[in-house]
Parts: structure tokens; sequence; C-alpha cells
């Protein structure tokens, strides 16, 4: 079949690799044709048009502004690009910020995720050619399980949900109305949940894009607690393919976990960022990462430990990661020591025609 694919928050860290992904080798890898990605993101502070800009001449991919909130503009999105195939990313998804300002994360997180859900449901209900063929895809974390000791086996997609911040009770939230969809309505959907992402185009709030940044500047690197929090690593373009596996051959109704197989406290986390950075920056002069690292006040519901068991995707879908940790990371650093213009685009807010007053 050919893909006509609606990718929400497509302008984002996660979306825009995955539109990168699908456009450039999704063909080769998966076998399957893509005859059109509409890209639809809000364009808030996190959703950068400069990711997307090495495809401004590809004809088959176009980027909308919109909110997935607005239902009438989602359906006519649906009505207008004959859509087939559903990958929603767009989320709030930054827990600092949600425990901050949880109204947002509740608005697009899950209102925003019913309103798209109750737009396809309608436009595949309405297009008899798309029963057999039609895929909603939801992007979810494993934050929705909550936290582990460190004695607990991984989450797997029975694991009970106990989410512990505004945002992944907002993301739990919008996996229930997803299932809800499957079994009363009978929408074709798959869902999602995975470990940390890193990799090109993270925006610099998120832990390892503003350790590079702040390493290389030889600032103080602030880590939460005593850096014991253990979280799963799953680099970027690892997940895309995941997600293009399970949109492609994923069984509807089912969830995916999708897990970097990387287990590292954020201590350890920052200490190597510190050690590759001055590996690949010569001029840096650091005696050792400790001298960078202060700790600070760790913040509330601080979930202990996230590990991710993706023993149902690599034996249904044959999905496996490519990177260690440790090949991730030294791409992930390179990528933003070539890309200095972009990080002070961000910084001083001229992506975006404002000043976003980051530190």
């Amino acid at each position: 079949m050919d893909y006509r694919i609606l990718v929400t928050g497509g302008a984002g860290f996660i979306g825009s690799n995955l539109v990168h992904y699908l456009l450039e080798e999704a063909e080769r890898e998966f076998g399957i044709s893509i005859e059109k990605v509409i890209n639809l993101d809000k364009l808030t502070y996190a959703g950068n048009p400069q990711n997307l800009t090495s495809l401004e001449n590809d004809p088959r991919h176009e980027l909308v502004q919109g909110d997935i909130c607005d239902r009438p503009a989602m359906a006519a999105l649906f009505e207008k690009n004959r859509i087939n195939a559903v990958m929603h990313l767009a989320a709030e998804s930054h827990v600092d910020r949600s425990i901050d300002a949880p109204e947002e994360f509740i608005l697009t997180n899950f209102v925003g995720t019913f309103q798209l859900l109750h737009a396809a449901r309608e436009h595949y209900e309405a297009n008899e050619e798309l029963k057999d063929d039609f895929r909603f895809l939801h992007v979810s974390t494993d934050e929705v399980y909550g936290s582990l000791e460190a004695d607990d086996p991984a989450f797997s997609e029975t694991t009970p949900y106990a989410p512990n911040s505004p945002y992944s009770a907002s993301k739990a939230g919008s996996d229930h109305l997803v299932r809800a969809y499957f079994h009363t309505f009978g929408l074709p959907v798959v869902t999602t949940n995975c470990s940390n992402n890193y990799g090109p185009y993270q925006f610099p709030e998120k832990l390892i894009p503003l350790m590079i940044s702040k390493a290389r500047r030889g600032e103080s690197l602030p880590v939460y607690g005593d850096g014991s929090n253990v979280r799963d690593w799953l680099y970027v373009k690892d997940h895309c393919r995941g997600l293009t596996a399970a949109l492609a051959g994923g069984k509807p109704g089912e969830v995916y976990n999708i897990g970097g197989n990387c287990e590292m406290k954020n201590i350890d986390v920052v200490r190597l960022i510190v050690e590759t950075v001055a590996e690949l920056c010569p001029e840096l002069s650091v005696n050792s990462p400790d001298d960078l690292i202060t700790f600070v006040t760790d913040r509330p519901g601080h979930d202990q430990r996230y590990a991710i068991d993706c023993t149902r995707i690599q034996s249904e879908l044959a999905w496996a990661p490519r990177e260690t940790f440790e090949t991730g990371l030294r791409k992930t650093i390179q990528w933003y020591l070539d890309n200095d213009e972009w990080i002070r685009e961000i910084e001083d807010g001229t992506y975006q025609g404002e000043r976003l007053g980051l530190e």
C-alpha cells in the first residue's frame, strides 16, 4: 500500500527524526511506499521548522501548523489528504514543566488525543476503502508504568499503570483513550511505550543536550538528588525504526514497548558526556567530570528507575536497537558539536522569533 501518513508533532525532537526516517530510509528498510507525509505541528517552543530544512524540496512532505485539539481542522486534514495512517507523537513531554504548569499537559496530551481519535474514527468509518489498511499509531512513554526498584523486573506491556507526575498521568490517560477506541469503536490502533530518547534535534532543556552544552562551556552541571536515578536510554533513530515496524506490522489493539537495553544511572550518563565532550574538544580543560557536577535538590515525584522489556517487539516484529549507549551518545555529541547555529538560534529565540530565556 502507498502510505499517506499524518505525523503529529513532526517538528519536534522525535517527530522530526521520524519524518526524516520515513522519507529517507523506511522504504529501503521496510519495503513500504511513502506517498505523502502530512507533518502537523502546533509549533510551540519545542517545534522547530529548522529541523526539517533538508526536506523543503521533497514533494512528499508538507508541514502544516495546527493544533490537535482543533477537531474540525483535524477532520479537514484527514479528508483532504485521504490519510490512511496516523503516527501520533504530538505531546507536552518535559516533566519539570508539567510540575510547574500541568494544565497544558492535560489539554494537549489527553484532550488533544481524544479530538484526534474522534476525527480519525469519523474518517475511518466514512471511507470503506480504509477498512483493511488504516492504522492509528499512538506513541507513549514508559513513565506511565511508574517507578521500579533496583531489583524489579523491567516494564512489560502488562505492567499495571502507576503514573507519578502530571506528564505521565496525562500520557496514561491518552493510552487508555486509545485502548477504548479500539475496544468500543473498532478503530485499528497500535500503542508504543518507549524509554528515554536521545539524539539529534533534542530541545536543549532535556538532560543530555543540556549537559553537552554546559560541558562544552565548562559550566556547572546540575544533577538531581545524588544522581542514582536510572533510565533506559534509546537512540532516537532506533526508536523511529521501532515505530515504523509497529505501524507496518503491529497487530491492532496491541501494545509494544520499545527500549534501548541501556540502563544507566544519571550520574554515570553525565560523567560519560563530560568524558566524551573532552575527548572530542581537546581545548576543554577538565581534570575530572566530578569537577563540574553539582548536586541539586531532587524534583517532586522523581521516579527512581525505568527499564523496558522489549521481548514482544523483538519476537513479533523482528526489531532490536542497533546502538549501544556509548555509540549513540558519541553520534549525538558529534551532531551537537557540528550544529552550533541550531543551538544558538534556540537559545536566543531566533528560530521562533522571540527569546525563550533559557539559562
